[in-house]
């Protein structure tokens, strides 16, 4: 069986020093490894470590996002078309726009200058932080579904099924919100773990006729999908099930008010309790993964489901098990939706955090802390895009297109190595982790 750390070679910057071929580690470092030094730093920047290549994927959309806003714009197109005569004014006014639409994004989800100096003149502290505020409260939900979605990668199968899982767990939190009466803090911890059981129990679902049958995982949880979305539909529109009373519309009664997570600084959106509970599910996973012995199984099974069943290791139970936990995680993000704002559970609650979870999981390397960075970088520019068009006219479709751009340049390296003229690295360095795929 390999060897567990060859199995998945450490993303920390060191580089390991064994000799391939002999096993024997270097003689002055027993534990066969050496400190970052700065000619490391320059390979892994030539060679295109997975780090490396994320900034400049990030760099890259950006400068076509310019593009975009810079063709969405009709009065630079104006002053572009007197470039023969006045080339000065078309860049000057391509510059502009460009900087009005990006420092818009970057007030309205990092932080606004102008809001520094107010404070000092009676203005609010509050609101100093409000931006990255919003940028928490749009990354909680994304972060979860995203780590759904990698847990189920680093266990070898593509879960497809979150926006289900996200329904399941949307519908048991919200049926104990407003069915059920509980003091303030026990309310909300039901809910919780109500929504946790109702998505592990749709990914149970799959896991279990993957594990019995061999069908394939996409084609079951894509088919979960439909089945969750009509299920809502017929819950939310009859007065005997879930329907709120006296609507028409499709809509589920408003949960009780000691069912909802606090929030820190006022009403909605704001970051709350939910943004703890996806930092909490990171760490968990993050310690289920590499300090488990079930996600030592995960990973082997990952790698290799016929060299794990040679181990000893029940593949089928693995499937399970991690459909299981992936749909619980995926619960849990419609927790903080239903539980962290105002408005009642809908047919279109689920909006596309499902989805969105494979770009976060796919832009974060299947890793938990990956996850939790594009969580907020995609936060951060969902929660930007709003002010920027509100402030510049730029449409917030921009964010979306950027979005989109960071995850294909990511999944595609070669992209990148190419547009930067980057030499693929060919040893045991901090290369070895780029050349081994985001999954790895």
């Amino acid at each position: 069986m390999t060897d567990r750390n060859e199995a998945e070679p450490s993303a920390e910057p060191y580089v390991a020093t064994t000799t391939q071929d002999t096993g024997i580690r270097a003689p002055d470092q027993p534990d066969g490894r050496r400190p970052l030094t700065g000619n490391m730093i320059i390979q892994a920047v030539t060679e295109g470590h997975s780090v490396v290549i994320t900034i400049l994927a990030v760099f890259v959309a950006l400068v076509i996002g310019a593009v975009l806003i810079v063709a969405s714009d009709p009065a630079v197109l104006r002053a572009w078309d007197s470039f023969g005569y006045a080339p000065g004014t078309a860049l000057s006014a391509t510059w502009n726009s460009v900087a009005a639409a990006y420092s818009a994004l970057f007030e309205g989800a990092i932080f606004a200058p102008g809001t520094i100096s107010a404070a000092f003149h009676g203005g609010s502290i509050a609101a100093i932080f409000y931006p990255l505020s919003l940028t928490a409260f749009e990354a909680t939900p994304l972060i979860l579904t995203g780590l759904s979605v990698a847990l189920a990668f680093r266990a070898g199968m593509f879960n497809i099924g979150a926006a289900g899982q996200w329904i399941g767990g949307a519908l048991v939190a919200t049926w104990l919100g407003y069915a059920v009466n509980l003091p303030i803090v026990l309310h909300a911890v039901v809910c919780i773990i109500g929504a946790f059981i109702g998505g592990a129990v749709i990914g149970w679902i799959v896991g279990e006729i993957k594990a019995r049958t061999g069908a394939h995982e996409v084609i079951l949880t894509i088919m979960m999908n439909y089945v969750m979305y009509n299920f809502l539909s017929f819950l939310v529109t009859s007065q005997k099930l879930m329907q709120a009373p006296g609507q028409t519309n499709a809509v589920a009664p408003n949960i009780n008010s000691n069912a909802f997570l606090p929030h820190v600084g006022g009403p909605p959106p704001q970051v709350g309790v939910g943004f703890l509970i996806a930092l909490a599910a990171a760490a968990a996973t993050a310690w289920l993964l590499s300090r488990s012995t079930l996600g030592f199984q995960f990973r082997a099974v990952g790698a290799s489901p016929s060299a794990a069943r040679s181990a000893g290791i029940s593949v089928e139970r693995v499937w399970v098990l991690a459909f299981l936990i992936a749909g619980g995680l995926a619960g849990l993000s419609a927790s903080t939706i239903v539980q962290g704002q105002t408005s009642p559970l809908t047919t279109t609650s689920y909006g596309t955090y499902g989805f969105d979870g494979i770009t976060v999981a796919l832009l974060g390397r299947a890793r938990p802390l990956g996850v939790v960075l594009a969580g907020l970088l995609f936060g951060a520019l969902n929660a930007g895009g709003t002010v920027m068009e509100a402030a510049t006219g730029v449409p917030s479709d921009v964010t979306n297109v950027i979005e989109a751009l960071i995850v294909l340049f990511v999944a595609a390296p070669p992209l990148i190595r190419m547009l930067f003229r980057l030499r693929r690295g060919g040893g045991a360095g901090p290369q070895a982790v780029a050349s081994k795929g985001w999954s790895g």
